[in-house]
């Protein structure tokens, strides 16, 4: 089944059907209106629907899905009462945050579970019973094995939610967003996803929200969901409107030069530059550094504290250049004016 998709959002979340809590807490994180994907989802979901939802990057698919988690969770306040999945550890923090931030009115407890952090430390915040646990699916797996007394058999929600990832064919000057719902399915991940759902209680509800619909994803949806209904607000590969692409061309030897002529025609800026491998974004980061630019690297050889730090000094702008990796860099989420933000490849 498909959902359809209004013309325009409605004036307030109260339209949807949220209580006036989360109503609340949307307006205190200044969402002033529902996006399109959120005005088509949180009502379906409100009814017990679970949900396939395709948006492009930027478009509030979060909130979509937790914002009636949340709502459920305050009718019936029980521990453990939904699972959040995500790929990439980055991410998972990133949507910890929003539940935290949207659930502050009503005292959810949230944990992160990821690789790179303090096992022990982990084990003791389950053990605290919270309401929402974001982790990415290794990690988790692991607790479940390893964890005395921590279960997910009844878990009431379920949420795989990957991030988007950019990639650019460079042989063919095409800028694709893909959703990392297919990194889900790797050979890395299908294994342990496959452990986890067989884990996870069957009367639950399921929402899965991704970028794009590929093979994969539909693989994913097959195995998850019970009779989901489908809300696609997007094409294949679209981006936001708002999004202004631009491709140059230039000798491979100059590059490092056209970047520092880039980033000294827009002083102030907040940029994200994107590097192939580790070394690259390491060597970059150096030598920005001795020109004077305030830049701070991201990627996968860094522990997972270093990683956060440099995420939080960028968005609290301290550092205003990020030079990441394609791995490191998928799924951010850059809370920044949308006149300082660039990025270049």
């Amino acid at each position: 089944m498909e959902a359809d998709i209004p013309e325009s959002a409605p004036v307030t979340f109260e339209k949807l059907g949220l209580i006036p809590e989360l109503c609340q807490a949307c307006e205190r994180l200044k969402y002033a209106h529902p996006t399109p994907i959120q005005a088509a989802a949180i009502p379906e979901a409100l009814t017990g629907r679970d949900i396939i939802g395709l948006a492009e990057t930027g478009s509030g698919k979060t909130a979509a899905f937790a914002l009636p988690i949340l709502q459920a969770l305050m009718a019936t306040p029980t521990p453990l009462f939904a699972c959040i999945l995500s790929p990439t550890r980055e991410l998972a923090f990133q949507i910890a945050e929003q539940f935290q931030a949207l659930g502050a009115g009503i005292g959810v407890k949230v944990a992160t579970i990821t690789g790179g952090m303090d096992h022990m430390a982990q084990a003791i915040a389950l053990s605290k019973k919270p309401h929402i646990v974001v982790a990415s699916p290794g990690r988790l797996l692991d607790h479940l094995e390893s964890t005395k007394g921590f279960t997910l058999r009844n878990i009431k929600y379920l949420v795989l939610t990957p991030p988007d990832r950019i990639q650019t064919l460079m042989l063919t000057v095409l800028l694709q967003v893909l959703d990392e719902a297919d990194r889900l399915l790797d050979v890395d991940f299908g294994a342990i996803l496959d452990k986890l759902l067989s884990i996870f209680p069957k009367q639950r509800h399921t929402y899965l929200f991704s970028a794009t619909m590929t093979s994969k994803v539909a693989k994913l949806q097959r195995a998850s969901l019970m009779n989901p209904v489908r809300v696609a607000i997007n094409a294949k590969y679209q981006t936001v409107s708002t999004l202004l692409q631009y491709y140059l061309f230039f000798p491979f030897r100059y590059k490092d030069t056209y970047l520092v002529f880039l980033l000294n025609e827009m002083p102030g800026q907040s940029c994200i530059v994107f590097a192939r491998t580790c070394n690259d974004v390491q060597r970059l980061a150096f030598m920005l550094r001795a020109l004077g630019f305030k830049a701070v690297p991201i990627h996968g050889q860094l522990g997972q504290s270093s990683r956060l730090g440099a995420l939080n000094k960028f968005r609290s702008g301290e550092r205003n250049v990020l030079i990441a990796t394609d791995v490191a860099a998928r799924g951010l989420d850059m809370y920044l004016p949308i006149n300082t933000r660039s990025s270049f490849r």
